[in-house]
């Protein structure tokens, strides 16, 4: 084996401590930075905060009535005067038996969403509506697609109400006495 003299030994023993000194103190600095770099965070976070206090949501009301024919959807204020953007299944397909597919209602709903987000709506309650009367109580085909394309756009969705007219005494049907002859 390989024996180091004195002096040699005394050299390696104040290199070893010179070195450990170095890291701590370099520790030291690391640990200093990390807690300015966290302060800085904070300081990011409490900004990014104040920021989306400040941000106020458009609200919107989405109108879709949904028959076996057709599907409109209309999307106006929250007071109703206002139309923000309006599209039907028809004007995206093109047989008539193909205006009440849920194809055409995402269509015309993905529209319809675009027009809203240009126009800096952020929020959105929606109105279904069937035919009802003395028609289909049953929303048609389109409107859950419409209501599934409203919500992937992005917005965030506040009600979903049914406004479906029901009649508290219902008028006559159609038809006469003896009903639809054939």
């Amino acid at each position: 084996m390989y024996a180091l003299s004195e002096t040699e030994t005394v050299v390696e023993e104040e290199d070893v401590k010179s070195t450990l000194e170095e890291t701590t103190s370099e520790k030291a600095v690391e640990s200093e930075k990390a807690v300015e770099s966290e302060k800085a965070v904070e300081s990011v976070t409490e900004v990014k905060a104040e920021t989306k206090k400040e941000i106020k949501e458009k609200w919107g009301i989405v109108h879709i009535y949904s028959s076996y024919n057709n599907t409109i959807i209309h999307i106006t204020d929250l007071t109703g005067a206002e139309t923000v953007s309006i599209s039907s299944g028809g004007c995206h397909v093109n047989a008539d038996r193909y205006e009440s597919s849920p194809f055409a209602a995402m269509k015309a709903a993905k529209t319809v969403v675009e027009s809203a987000q240009t126009k800096g709506f952020t929020a959105l309650h929606i109105k279904v509506r069937a035919v009802g009367g003395v028609g289909s109580r049953v929303p048609g085909p389109g409107a859950q697609a419409a209501i599934r394309t409203i919500a992937r756009g992005g917005f965030k969705i506040g009600r979903i109400d049914d406004v479906t007219p029901i009649p508290h005494d219902t008028t006559r049907k159609k038809g006469g006495k003896r009903g639809r002859r054939v």
